[in-house]
């Protein structure tokens, strides 16, 4: 019997719906975890030999990876230009010798690569007029202005005033230029993935390398701010939306085929949430986070929007559509500002840096995990603390609850029992929540309560949480594991664990200025943000009856901190802001279509300049900076 050769009116309607039902049961289905499915389990090194544990594949793989990205240092300012050139399809910025004048006297590691997140947040707005650019910037009532050489800013904020001790340790090398900014912990920009994808072809399009003979080589001087030709160039207005279910706001960021996009919007927090580990292949194999970027994208994990206390609801919520030069500290994949190095990491505060301490032996420290830190991660209440990250995180490291579970005498309220496939030993003899409590020392120190009057108590979480005095962070430097989890936002403290001799275990979903310059596996620890990898990372390192890498730990451990000294320090703030604001003064100039720097093409020495005595030592101001603790 032939088949029809197109589908019934019954059958074209049946299938759609069957998808949307499949999709809501992901969502919306029984509590629990469907971890332990073993076709969950990507297995591409099967039948390659002698049986390696993933993790150890992971890490060759870093090791290729990192000694690739290193292979193509550049030494020369000709080196320089040139691999500018190739990855980015212009010429360097007005200014490009003098800024490479400045990385080489820092010391600077000079990888094209590093500077990726400049040209992924500033692209769009190659599309965009420039007097709009300039208008939208010096119309902001945060802001810091440069003119003739010197940063100023009408703002006390204290994230205002220690980003302006920042900028002003290189105002001698920057053009005239206005710099809105973010003071919120949260990120402000959300323009639908639809515009940003045309903004982004556009620029693409006009996209072409100037004959050196035609480049102008020289920014322009600007009036003071709203005295400029642009100040009668009419701007879109912006519309700020207050909406606390942020997950509405931030999908809209995603592409329109994606799962943030097309799967149903949870409203019910009030329940254990359910943790779907097949939304997390597309950045796993066999369980464990083989492309750490991937995973902090959260558009093909929309179970996350009942998983991270930022989609359910922030502590500030203050968006618009509208795109504008909005500089921030750190954002999630889906936002639009255009990252700057964080207050926090440029003041070096003790409380997220502990540099005491920092330098402990490896063998002199405790073999386990230590986290202090407060239940943030947005607005906790009665009704919606379940699908908070931190307190899943702590709940998961809880011996007696893990017990409780693993003897089916109490369910867990917010997490799940770790899946089967990862073939624990300690699971295995019904022995893991002995086996954490071992070497777990996970608490909070203060609950966040959403009801005024409770103190560091709550009267909602005080049967799940015990409250513990905190600690200074040269303490916890004591134990080799540290486990950096996301708070209101990025967690303030990973540029201290990265500096140290213990090993970091990062789970984010927020980029921050520096990404393109750290491995995962090689660096640092990556780890999904359901955590249902958390007990498998750590029997690798630990083992369940003396069989764990210790010396494997210490080595990433120590790469880290040699890297994180080399490429992480102030100086690198200093080159990384440098770079960012010559490309942001050039996008924001009328001429910017055919300004480059071209000296190497034309024979000069491309050295010519202000004198880099201007350039300050980059001592940050000592005060308070907001941030995850």
């Amino acid at each position: 019997m032939a088949f029809p050769r197109r589908p019934s009116a019954f059958l074209r309607y049946l299938i759609p719906a069957a998808l949307i039902l499949c999709v809501f049961y992901v969502l919306t289905g029984q509590p629990g975890s469907d971890f332990a499915s073993p076709q969950n389990f990507r297995r591409p090194w099967a039948g390659l030999g002698a049986q390696k544990h993933p993790i150890e594949y992971l890490i060759d793989s870093a090791e290729k990876e990192f000694a690739n990205k290193i292979s193509r240092q550049s030494h020369t300012i000709a080196e320089a230009a040139a691999a500018y050139r190739q990855r980015r399809g212009r010429h360097p910025p007005p200014g490009f010798d003098k800024w490479f004048k400045f990385a080489q006297e820092k010391n600077a590691v000079i990888v094209e690569d590093f500077w990726d997140q400049i040209y992924h947040d500033l692209e769009p707005f190659w599309a965009l007029e420039a007097q709009r650019i300039r208008k939208d910037a010096w119309d902001f009532e945060m802001r810091i202005e440069v003119r003739d050489g010197k940063a100023s800013s009408g703002s006390d904020w204290f994230w205002t005033k220690i980003w302006l001790k920042m900028i002003g340790t290189v105002e001698g090398l920057l053009p005239d230029m206005d710099i809105a900014l973010n003071a919120m912990d949260e990120p402000r920009l959300v323009v639908p993935w639809e515009e940003i994808d045309e903004l982004v072809g556009r620029a693409g399009q006009d996209k072409r390398m100037v004959r050196a003979e035609e480049v102008v080589t020289e920014f322009e001087k600007l009036a003071k701010p709203g005295e400029g030709p642009e100040k009668d160039f009419e701007t879109p207005k912006k519309v700020w939306e207050g909406n606390k279910h942020y997950w509405l706001i931030a999908r809209r960021g995603c592409p329109p085929t994606s799962l943030a996009r097309q799967s149903p919007v949870i409203t019910d927090f009030n329940r254990t949430p359910l943790i779907k580990s097949s939304f997390a292949l597309p950045h796993m194999t066999e369980g464990y986070v083989s492309n750490y970027t991937l995973s902090t994208d959260f558009c093909h994990q929309s179970d996350l929007q009942a998983l991270e206390g930022v989609f359910v609801e922030p502590l500030s919520v203050s968006a618009t559509k509208t795109l504008f030069p909005m500089f921030g500290g750190s954002k999630l994949a889906v936002n639009n500002e255009i990252l700057l190095p964080a207050p926090m990491y440029w003041n070096e505060e003790e409380r997220f840096m502990g540099s005491q301490g920092a330098d402990i032996p490896w063998e002199e420290k405790e073999d386990a995990v230590i986290w202090r830190g407060v239940a943030t991660g947005g607005k906790n209440k009665e009704d919606n603390w379940r699908s908070f990250q931190r307190h899943r995180f702590v709940a998961m490291n809880n011996g007696s609850k893990i017990t409780l579970a693993e003897q089916r005498q109490l369910e867990p309220v917010n997490f799940a029992l770790p899946p089967k496939a990862y073939g624990l030993k300690a699971q295995k003899r019904g022995k893991l929540g002995e086996w954490v409590a071992s070497w777990s020392n996970v608490q909070f120190i203060d609950l966040m309560c959403g009801i005024k009057g409770q103190g560091v108590r709550c009267n909602y979480t005080d049967q799940h949480f015990e409250v513990t005095k905190g600690m200074p962070m040269a303490e916890q430097f004591r134990n080799k594991y540290l486990p950096d989890i996301d708070g209101n936002s990025f967690s303030g403290r990973y540029l201290g664990f990265l500096r140290s001799t213990s090993l970091p275990i990062k789970a984010t979903l927020w980029r921050e200025w520096h990404d393109s310059r750290l491995v995962a596996w090689k660096h640092f620890v990556p780890m999904d943000s359901r955590f249902g990898d958390w007990y498998g990372i750590m029997e690798f390192f630990l083992g369940a009856d003396g069989t764990g890498r210790d010396e494997v730990a210490r080595k990433i451990a120590m790469e880290g901190k040699e890297w994180a000294e080399r490429v992480l320090r102030k100086e690198d703030m200093q080159v990384y802001v440098l770079r960012l604001l010559l490309e942001y003064a050039r996008v924001s100039d009328p001429r910017r279509g055919e300004m480059g720097w071209v000296d190497d093409l034309l024979g000069g020495e491309g050295t010519k300049g202000r004198d880099n005595e201007l350039v300050k030592d980059g001592e940050g101001e000592v005060g308070s900076a907001a941030g995850e603790a």
